[in-house]
């Protein structure tokens, strides 16, 4: 597996991530044991860079990373998150940027994954009640303590990505960028670029519908928060499809899967863009993997590049999102 740089500071990672989130919440039931094996075999195939967050299950994705990298801590680079609580009811969620909380997350965090340290530490949501700029000078702490290497937001805008590197350098920005979803494009992306800060595209695969596995709200098990996406509503998804369909016709081209056709369009927006595709099956893991080898021409990725963007707003609630 190729080895891409994310920032300046020297993160290096494998060119492919794997998310962990759906292993625990999100996406209808999980199965520990698949799970386990779909991290050892992402290791196997030169997948290195592991994602997770306090808040996933909550608090239990950790933990089973923890447990699935206790004897092989060295082959990681490990990712987590912090900045989003939660309460007792799932739908209870909060945006918390205070130094303090900081301070506390990563004590959390640590304890619950069984390391030391872990590799790159973001901002899970920008707190637009607590200036960037305190929050990132607390996570600075924590390099300076050894509890954190390298320093990432996640969602941020262009602003608050310059705010966050003026107090600490930052690796990586996390954000949902597909063939389903490229608002980053816009502002955010340029701004990266400029400041030489890595690239970590969440939801590569359009949450699953760019793989072509989804016609209908019907598709989706219990569970499944999909049900609630507007881009994935009755009367959004019929319109989205077009998308997909132009997807599967140049992945049959290729011989390959539409999901590693929207990967590999990912892959080649640059040698600064680490995409985390997530999964619970070792058999899509390899899948995923494999779209590394992909390799698309100029028209190819000009006829990708000039397909519609989808119908419906990201989420039912973009409150959190900072823009």
């Amino acid at each position: 597996m190729e080895k891409r740089k994310l920032g300046s500071e020297g993160l290096e990672v494998s060119a492919i991530g794997l998310g962990c989130m759906g292993m625990s919440e999100f996406y209808g039931e999980g199965d520990e044991a698949e799970s386990i094996a779909t991290i050892h075999r992402a290791l196997e195939v030169g997948v290195n860079f592991l994602d997770t967050a306090d808040m996933y299950g909550p608090w239990t994705n950790e933990e089973l990373v923890g447990k699935a990298i206790a004897d092989r801590r060295d082959q990681v680079v490990l990712a987590t998150k912090f900045g989003i609580r939660r309460g007792d009811d799932p739908r209870d969620r909060h945006v918390d940027g205070r130094p303090e909380y900081v301070r506390e997350s990563i004590d959390g965090s640590l304890k619950r994954l069984g390391v030391d340290h872990v590799d790159l530490y973001y901002q899970h949501r920008v707190d637009k009640t607590v200036p960037i700029e305190e929050t990132v000078g607390a996570m600075a702490e924590l390099v300076e303590a050894g509890k954190v290497r390298y320093l990432g937001l996640s969602e941020a805008s262009a602003e608050s990505i310059r705010k966050a590197n003026s107090v600490h350098p930052i690796s990586a920005l996390q954000t949902e960028f597909s063939l389903f979803e490229r608002g980053a494009s816009d502002k955010v992306i340029p701004t990266l670029r400029e400041l030489g800060i890595g690239f970590v595209p969440y939801s590569p695969l359009g949450r699953g519908f760019l793989t072509g596995r989804f016609r209908s709200g019907a598709d989706f098990g219990s569970g499944d928060f999909r049900e609630h996406d507007p881009r994935m509503s009755q009367e959004n998804m019929a319109a989205n499809m077009a998308i997909v369909e132009a997807i599967e016709d140049l992945a049959s081209r290729h011989d390959v899967s539409p999901a590693q056709m929207a990967i590999a369009w990912v892959l080649a927006q640059g040698d600064d863009f680490v995409p985390i595709p997530g999964t619970k099956k070792v058999s899509r893991l390899e899948e995923n993997a494999a779209a590394a080898e992909v390799s698309l021409s100029d028209e190819e990725l000009a006829s990708l590049d000039a397909l519609p963007r989808p119908q419906g707003d990201r989420y039912a609630n973009m409150a959190s999102i900072d823009e």
